[in-house]
């Protein structure tokens, strides 16, 4: 599944997250990367514990929260502390890697499994060139680029790369999604019962055929779901 949400930070929000990001103390994106993506990064990173990576990840976790489409389309058991990056000037794209399958959370360093990989785009696509996020799916590459405060979810199993950014500074946040169900199919069919269960009850109301379905899909989430 490759997803796109749309507005998962407000207005209010992006401006808080851009200005935290104006004046945050970036360092080389390198030192998260492990022997093979760390030979084609060349980006910057906020330092996990400085003040503005610490703000900015309470304020994309509050804002995940309460979003029901992410919550239906990733199902999360546990989310990695989100990141955040820049890419620019000399330090400017990422070479095609595949993510690490299992991260040490640098909070609790309790091992989660990299089901979904997630990217929050912070930067007004307008102000910068180049920067597109690509994933390479077995239909084909998928050239990703969104308006600031929307966000992608993709399959931690992608390879995927970064164009370089040949104007302006690409901000984004970056983070990994262990979900309560492995399988990206069946993740992939509950969201699609979940999204027709919502469409079938705004037309018609609670009726006996939407309860039903609403059975369903809890009855498969048991049987698949771990917690």
């Amino acid at each position: 599944m490759l997803l796109t949400v749309p507005d998962v930070l407000g207005a209010a929000e992006l401006r808080e997250a851009q200005a935290l990001l104006a004046g945050a103390p970036w360092t080389d994106g390198r030192s998260t990367a492990g022997p093979q993506a760390a030979a084609v990064k060349n980006n910057e990173q906020l330092p996990h514990r400085c003040e503005a990576a610490t703000q900015l990840r309470a304020l994309v976790l509050k804002a995940l929260d309460r979003h029901p489409i992410v919550f239906s389309a990733a199902l999360p058991r546990r989310v990695l502390p989100p990141m955040f990056n820049r890419y620019g000037g000399s330090t400017n794209a990422y070479g095609a890697h595949v993510d690490q399958a299992v991260r040490f959370s640098p909070d609790t360093g309790e091992r989660v499994r990299t089901d979904l990989s997630c990217t929050l785009f912070l930067s007004d696509p307008q102000s910068y060139d180049g920067g597109e996020l690509v994933v390479h799916t077995s239909f084909g590459q998928q050239r990703v680029k969104l308006p600031a405060g929307h966000l992608v979810l993709y399959p931690g199993t992608s390879v995927h790369h970064v164009e370089p950014v040949t104007r302006g500074q690409r901000l984004a946040s970056f983070f990994w999604i262990e979900s309560m169900v492995r399988s990206d199919e069946q993740r992939q069919l509950l969201f699609d019962l979940d999204m027709n269960l919502m469409r079938l009850r705004e037309a018609h109301g609670e009726t006996e055929a939407a309860v039903a379905l609403t059975g369903t899909y809890h009855n498969l989430l048991r049987m698949w779901a771990s917690t």
